[in-house]
């Protein structure tokens, strides 16, 4: 048996945000980031609205990217005390993902991180309170997936949680958000949504429910992302949509080694970190060479060229797809390779072996569609180092 799980609402178009006046309740806890919900006056919208609905509001702000265990605990602590029905997060893919964690400890005190970092291990949520979510930027798409990611700075651990209960009740997809992303932002996030969707379209959990939310997300994202990196707000939008669709897809196909290596090469490096939407789109074409030597995975791949348009056998098709994603990390002014975005070549091989390693014991290695050894992590990620064809 298999599941779909996807949130009660998803209140979409611009202006959407409004919709926080109908909601029915007594108190929320807003979780923010670094400020910009602030200052581009989007929290003053929210908190006006809530107040219309005759719900009571607290602050939980400066959640910091890449979220801890301890601003998770401090949020966790405040809502106990606070004792809200509604846990609303607005903002980039941290402080959804914190206040998400913060909902476990806040209905669950006794509860440990140990305790849920095995995936679909979480207690029963909702006895206490819903979450709302509202994103700023179009590439996480955490208001509508099973999944947060939170990091133990004191043992350099980060915990992937995973589990159908932390589902957003409500998602508020509303583009103008999206419109304060500054360019390299929405050319990483967008390059993130085209690799959830692929990674989605060809998991080995793909489903007849996610196969079609996953090609009309990469189609919408080669059709958008371009005009929406010039600055063309109507294309933006339609990029804060292609994001949400390709989230929902992942939320239940799963990911695979695109992401396995995004998240043990992000911060590996001490020439600098790699943004994770960046590192997705260099390791996107690599991962497709390596993946379409299995026969099912090059005939999805080729699946998706000729959604596109494409034409041609599926080699040929594979080969297109390839050449269209490196096109677009062109034109967005993304490297082609990890040397090229600096990485430092002696560090990187000294660590090679390493983060190999590290990177097919990762979660999504387990739903992509060709297996995959350390030794052949290694060779795969050297291909993306120096730019190398993938023929193994």
């Amino acid at each position: 048996m298999a599941r779909f799980t996807l949130p009660r609402d998803i209140y979409y178009g611009k202006g959407s945000m409004e919709e926080l006046k109908n909601l029915k309740g007594k108190k929320a806890v807003i979780v923010l980031g670094g400020g910009s919900m602030k200052r581009f006056g989007f929290l003053d919208k929210a908190v006006s609205y809530l107040q219309q609905a005759g719900i009571e509001v607290k602050l939980f702000e400066n959640v910091e990217p890449d979220p801890s265990v301890e601003t998770v605990m401090k949020g966790a602590a405040m809502m106990r005390e606070f004792e809200p029905d509604w846990i609303i997060s607005m903002g980039g893919g941290s402080p959804i993902d914190a206040a998400k964690a913060m909902w476990v400890f806040y209905e669950y005190p006794d509860t440990s991180f140990e305790d849920i970092i095995q995936p679909f291990s979480f207690p029963e949520l909702r006895t206490k309170a819903k979450f709302l979510a509202i994103p700023s930027t179009s590439g996480t798409a955490t208001e509508v997936t099973a999944f947060s990611v939170i990091t133990d700075y004191a043992k350099g651990i980060k915990y992937p949680l995973a589990d159908f209960n932390i589902t957003p009740d409500i998602a508020i997809v509303d583009p103008e958000l999206a419109e304060t992303m500054p360019q390299k932002l929405t050319a990483h996030t967008g390059m993130d949504a085209l690799t959830h969707a692929i990674e989605a379209y060809v998991s080995t959990l793909n489903s007849p429910f996610t196969d079609p939310l996953a090609l009309k997300a990469i189609h919408m994202v080669f059709d958008y992302l371009p005009s929406s990196y010039s600055g063309d707000m109507s294309a933006r939008e339609q990029m804060h949509y292609a994001q949400c669709l390709a989230g929902m897809a992942f939320s239940n196909a799963l990911l695979g080694i695109v992401h396995s290596m995004a998240h043990k090469t992000g911060a590996a490096f001490s020439t600098g970190h790699i943004p994770h939407g960046c590192a997705n789109a260099i390791y996107l074409p690599y991962v497709i060479q390596y993946n379409a030597k299995n026969e099912t995975a090059k005939k999805r791949y080729a699946d998706i060229a000729r959604f596109v348009g494409m034409s041609g056998t599926d080699d040929e098709l594979v080969t297109a797809l390839c050449d269209k994603i490196n096109e677009y990390n062109t034109h967005l002014n993304i490297p082609h390779t990890l040397k090229e975005f600096g990485i430092n070549e002696e560090e990187f091989n000294q660590k090679l072996d390493s983060i190999a390693e590290l990177a097919v014991s990762d979660a999504c290695t387990g739903s992509n569609p060709r297996s995959i050894t350390p030794k052949e992590m290694a060779q795969l990620l050297k291909c993306t180092y120096y730019g190398t064809k993938v023929d193994f």
